[in-house]
This record gives C-alpha cells, sequence and structure tokens, in this order.
C-alpha cells in the first residue's frame, strides 16, 4: 500500500520574518482613526501631574491618587479605538478620572459601613503628624463642601476647564455648573471666614 505524504498547507498570507506575520494583501496600510499610543503617550507626559492632582482633590491619599490615574489611562488605552478626536483624549481622561474617584469614595464608604469593630478615636503620633501636615485650610474646606460642588469648582479651577467642558465631563447642564459652582464657592467663603 502506498504512503501519502501530508500536502502542505498553503495559506494566502506571505511567509513571516521572525515570526512576525506579513500584512494581509489589500490590506489598508493607514491606521484606525483614533487616539493612537504615541498620542497617549505623550498626553501621560504632559498630564499625568496635572489628572494627579485632580484626583487628589477629589480623594485623600497619595496611594488611591496614583491609582485612579493609572486605571484611567488603562482605561482610555483600551478604548483608544472609540476615542476618535485625538484632541478629546484628555477630557476622557478628566472624565473617567471623576468618575474612577466617585467609585472609590464609594467602595471606602461601604467599607467603613461594613466594618465591625469602632475605630479608635486618638490617632497614633505619626498619622497626627501626616494630619497636620494635610489640614491646609482650603482643602479642609473644600472637602466640607458636597460632592458635586467640589467636582465642579476642581474642574473649573484646579483643571482650568471652562463651564461647557465641565458639564461635558460630569454629564451636567450648564445652568446646573454655574449653580453649583456658586453655591460651592459661597459656602467656600463662609468656610475660609470661620477658619481666620
Amino acid at each position: 500500500m502506498p504512503v501519502i505524504a501530508p500536502m502542505p498547507i498553503r495559506t494566502s498570507r506571505p511567509a513571516t520574518v521572525s515570526g512576525i506575520p506579513a500584512p494581509r494583501e489589500g490590506a489598508d496600510d493607514t491606521m484606525a482613526a483614533g487616539t493612537t499610543v504615541d498620542h497617549l503617550t505623550e498626553t501621560y507626559r504632559a498630564h499625568y501631574r496635572s489628572l494627579l492632582g485632580l484626583a487628589a482633590l477629589l480623594l485623600d491619599d497619595t496611594a488611591s491618587c496614583e491609582d485612579v490615574v493609572q486605571e484611567a489611562f488603562i482605561r482610555v488605552h483600551s478604548a483608544r479605538g472609540r476615542v476618535r478626536d485625538p484632541e478629546k483624549t484628555l477630557a476622557y481622561l478628566r472624565q473617567t478620572v471623576v468618575n474612577l474617584s466617585r467609585s472609590a469614595l464609594r467602595r471606602r464608604i461601604l467599607g467603613l459601613k461594613l466594618l465591625s469593630k469602632p475605630m479608635p478615636d486618638m490617632a497614633s503620633a505619626e498619622e497626627g503628624a501626616y494630619d497636620q501636615l494635610e489640614r491646609d485650610a482650603l482643602i479642609k474646606a473644600m472637602r466640607g463642601l458636597q460632592r458635586r460642588q467640589r467636582e465642579v469648582l476642581v474642574l473649573r479651577y484646579f483643571a482650568d476647564m471652562t463651564e461647557a467642558q465641565v458639564a461635558e465631563t460630569l454629564g451636567i447642564s450648564l445652568g446646573s455648573v454655574k449653580a453649583y459652582g456658586s453655591r460651592g464657592i459661597a459656602a467656600l467663603r463662609v468656610a475660609m471666614e470661620a477658619t481666620s
């Protein structure tokens, strides 16, 4: 009985070089529209610190802020094909930082509710030292604001966004941005006068 050797499988793709498949014939050589990895890298270099500062005004510890900003960049990287206009990458990052900060605060509040034993009233010497460094009057007053007022003021004055950009980022109307902003500033004035 004759032995039949298997036929070599032919593919429509050319041979590979160093294990990297060659592009298919007729494939479009241009990149899809959207945020490129290079653009995202440049955005990271240019705006990482400002996004970290944005998160710091919404959260209260450095580790959480760094986690939030890193996660925002990961999410934008994953969705970079959907961000069609590279100019909107920073706005998308800011919105993601705000949303992730909210989620972090929700998880923290839930964790505090689930704690079975109460926290001690007196902080250790180390915690007291860190707390003393953190007690800047403005930050303390900002933390006393309602969540939405704080978000509007941080985005408007720290991130230097226009009222329209703040409205788009938070998903609220322009009138709401103005109302939350004016009420937040009024509350800040009262809080700052009380501390001085």
